[in-house]
C-alpha cells in the first residue's frame, strides 16, 4: 500500500442511522510510525477532522439531501428537471453576454454612439470576474469541484443508508 500512497487514509463508513447525530457518520484512521519491540511499524491511529465547507458544497449537499420521488417521479427524474432548469439557466446567461457582446462591437465600430454609464457597468462587471487562465484559478476550481463531488458523494450514500 505504501508504494501506491505514501500517507494513506482509512475512512470507515458506519452504515448505522442516527438522527441525533449532527457530524458525518464516518471515522478517519490515518498511518503513524511507531516502534513496537524495536521494530518500527506502519498502524492506523484514529484522527480527529473539520469539514469546512463552501456555498457550492452546500447547495449541493442540501439539494440531494432533499431529493424525494413526489408526484410519482423519482430522484433521477427530479435531478433531470433539476439539470435542464440550469441549462436553460445558462444558455439565457449566453445569450444576454452575447447581445452585450454585439452591442459593445458596434459601439466600438462607432455605428452606435458610445455610453459611458455603460462601458462602467461592463468594466465593472469585468473586474469582479476571477482570472480563470491563472494557474492559481485551475488549481483552486479543480480544488473546489473536487470537494463538491465529494460532497455530493457522500451525501448521496448518507442518504441511501
Amino acid at each position: 500500500l505504501m508504494d501506491l500512497n505514501e500517507s494513506p487514509v482509512y475512512v470507515l463508513l458506519n452504515p448505522a442511522i442516527n438522527h441525533a447525530q449532527k457530524d458525518l457518520p464516518i471515522t478517519i484512521y490515518e498511518n503513524e510510525l511507531h516502534v513496537i519491540d524495536g521494530v518500527p511499524s506502519l498502524i492506523f491511529v484514529r484522527s480527529s477532522y473539520t469539514i469546512e465547507t463552501v456555498e457550492a458544497e452546500r447547495i449541493s449537499v442540501d439539494h440531494v439531501a432533499h431529493l424525494k420521488p413526489s408526484d410519482g417521479g423519482s430522484a433521477a427524474t427530479q435531478l433531470a428537471a433539476h439539470l435542464t432548469g440550469i441549462h436553460s439557466a445558462i444558455k439565457m446567461l449566453n445569450s444576454r453576454i452575447r447581445v452585450l457582446y454585439h452591442f459593445l462591437s458596434a459601439m466600438q465600430k462607432g455605428e452606435i454612439p458610445c455610453e459611458n454609464s455603460l462601458l462602467r457597468q461592463v468594466s465593472s462587471l469585468l473586474r469582479r470576474l476571477p482570472a480563470t487562465e491563472s494557474p492559481k484559478f485551475q488549481d483552486d476550481f479543480l480544488m473546489e469541484y473536487n470537494d463538491t463531488l465529494l460532497m455530493t458523494y457522500l451525501a448521496m450514500i448518507t442518504n441511501c443508508s
